[in-house]
C-alpha cells in the first residue's frame, strides 16, 4: 500500500454504557449530553490514547427518531453544537504530535438501517441542523450508516458550500446467510454503484459501517475495483459493529442488541488485517468496539 492505514475511533453509546455514563433508549448516546457531558469528553479521550487521529462528534442519536420530535426542536441544535465542541476540546488538548481531527457525524435523520423511511425533505432539515451547530468544530463531514444512494446524495446536498471535506460510510446487508454473498448496501443497491456515485460527489473517503465484519471484505474489494477503474484519489474505510448475529432484525429502539464474544480485541484485529488487504486504507469500530480494540489496531497497523 502507498499510504499507511489510518485509525478512527470506535463506538460511543456502548462505551458511554461501559463506563457508567447516563444511558437508556430511546435516547442512546445523547443522554450524556444532557445528564453527563463530561462522559463524552471521557470517551474521547480514550480513544485518543488509545491511537485514534480522527474521532467522530457524539451527534449520532441527536435526532427526533431518538429524542423526539419536541426535544429535537428545543434542543437539537445546542446538543449538537456540545458534541462538537466535547470533540474539538478533546482533540485540541491531545497531547501528540500529529493532529487529531475532528469528524461531524451526520446520522440517518429518520432511522438507521431503514432505507425505506427516508424522505428527503425531512432528512435535510435534521441534517442542516446538525451541519450548522457543528460547523465551528469539525475538521470534515461524516454521513454515517448510510442505507442508500439517495441518503448519500441529500447528505451531500446539505453540505454544499461547506468548506470541509466529506466522507461517506454505507452500511452493508449483513443476514448471515449473506457473508459469502457480495455484499449490497441495505436498499439492495450494490456496493460498486454506491462508490462510484460517491465518487462522482467528490468525496475524500468511503466507508463501510456498522454491519457485521464478514461482509466488509467484500466491500473493500468491490470498492477498490471501483477506485482503480476510476483512477480516482479516495480512501476505502471499515468501521464494523459487535452486535450478535440476527441482533439487527428489531428496530433501533427495542432492546439492546447483544454483542459477540468473538469481537475481542485480536479477533477483530484479524479481521481489520483483511480489510487492509483488501484495500482499506482507514479503520476503526462502531457499536461494541471500544478503545481496547483501537489500541490493538493502532498497535498492528498504524
Amino acid at each position: 500500500m502507498s499510504q499507511r492505514v489510518k485509525i478512527l475511533d470506535g463506538g460511543m453509546g456502548r462505551e458511554l454504557a461501559r463506563i457508567g455514563a447516563p444511558f437508556r433508549q430511546p435516547e442512546w448516546s445523547a443522554l450524556a449530553l444532557y445528564e453527563a457531558p463530561e462522559r463524552v469528553r471521557d470517551v474521547h479521550n480514550s480513544y485518543i490514547a488509545a491511537g485514534a487521529e480522527t474521532i467522530t462528534t457524539n451527534s449520532y442519536a441527536v435526532v427526533p427518531f431518538h429524542i423526539g420530535e419536541e426535544r429535537f426542536a428545543n434542543d437539537g441544535a445546542r446538543l449538537a453544537a456540545l458534541a462538537g465542541q466535547l470533540a474539538r476540546e478533546a482533540a485540541d488538548s491531545a497531547d501528540i504530535i500529529t493532529p487529531v481531527r475532528v469528524a461531524g457525524s451526520l446520522p440517518p435523520a429518520l432511522g438507521s438501517y431503514r432505507p425505506d423511511l427516508f424522505n428527503e425533505q425531512q432528512a435535510q432539515a435534521i441534517h442542516r441542523v446538525l451541519v450548522a451547530a457543528q460547523t465551528p468544530y469539525v475538521d470534515l463531514w461524516l454521513g454515517e450508516t448510510i442505507s442508500s444512494i439517495a441518503e448519500a446524495e441529500s447528505i451531500h446536498a446539505v453540505l454544499a458550500g461547506q468548506p470541509q471535506p466529506l466522507w461517506l460510510s454505507f452500511t452493508l446487508q449483513d443476514e448471515p446467510e449473506l457473508y459469502d454473498a457480495v455484499s449490497t448496501l441495505r436498499s439492495g443497491e450494490s456496493v460498486g454503484a454506491a462508490v462510484s456515485r460517491a465518487i462522482e460527489l467528490g468525496v475524500e473517503n468511503v466507508l463501510f459501517n456498522c454491519s457485521h465484519p464478514e461482509v466488509m471484505s467484500s466491500a473493500v474489494k468491490q470498492a477498490a475495483a471501483v477506485r482503480e477503474q476510476l483512477g480516482a484519489d479516495i480512501g476505502i474505510g471499515v468501521y464494523a459493529n459487535a452486535f450478535d448475529h440476527g441482533s439487527n432484525s428489531g428496530g433501533a429502539n427495542e432492546g439492546l442488541s447483544a454483542l459477540r464474544k468473538d469481537t475481542h480485541p485480536e479477533g477483530y484485529l484479524n479481521w481489520a488485517q483483511e480489510w487492509v488487504a483488501a484495500g482499506a486504507t482507514l479503520v476503526g469500530g462502531c457499536c461494541g468496539i471500544g478503545p481496547e480494540h483501537i489500541g490493538r489496531l493502532a498497535a498492528a497497523l498504524k
